[in-house]
Parts: structure tokens; C-alpha cells; sequence
């Protein structure tokens, strides 16, 4: 099983917690992190600086393109990131831990 963290980020809090509890609820990853940030970035020819909620979504390699459609079904961004960072080093309890969750 090779595990992987997909990587977005949400306008907000609420957003990202709601996509976070559907994600672990339908059992498509083990667990997900919030934090906030506060991004700078180039939207339609303008400079932009928002704060956002990133997600570091911990499931198997093999559902990145369910979780990928989880995320653009749920998510308020025309554009929204969705990044795949396979997982090259984890202790096998963890690796078990997410084969066991999703």
C-alpha cells in the first residue's frame, strides 16, 4: 500500500472542516490536518493575499482520484488546489493505520 497526502486549501474554516469530516466519514482518508495560513498569490491578472485553511489529507495512493472529485464537488474555488505528495518514509504502524482507515 502506498500512502500519500493530498493537499488543498479552503476560503474557510467551516469549509474545511466539512470537507475534512466527509472525507473521513466515507472512509477516503485516515486523517486529515487543518491549519491556517495566509496565502499571497496571483488570481485574474491581480494580486491577492487572503487567509485560508490548507488540508493535509492522509490516505492511499489509490484514491486520490475519488478524493479529487470529493474535493471539486465541495469546494467553493473555481480553481482549487489539489496536490498529491506521495509519502516516501513512515513508520509501518502509521502506513498501517492508514491502509486500516481507508
Amino acid at each position: 500500500m502506498n500512502a500519500v497526502i493530498i493537499q488543498t486549501t479552503c476560503a474557510s474554516q467551516v469549509e474545511a472542516k466539512n470537507l475534512a469530516k466527509v472525507l473521513v466519514q466515507e472512509k477516503l482518508a485516515a486523517c486529515v490536518q487543518l491549519h491556517e495560513v495566509e496565502s499571497v498569490y496571483a488570481w485574474e491578472d491581480e494580486l491577492c493575499c487572503d487567509f485560508e485553511t490548507i488540508l493535509n489529507i492522509k490516505t492511499r495512493k489509490e484514491n486520490f482520484e475519488k478524493v479529487k472529485s470529493k474535493i471539486k464537488e465541495l469546494h467553493s474555488y473555481d480553481v482549487p488546489e489539489i496536490i498529491q505528495i506521495d509519502i516516501t518514509n513512515s513508520s509501518k504502524k502509521y502506513t498501517k493505520f492508514i491502509s486500516d482507515c481507508c
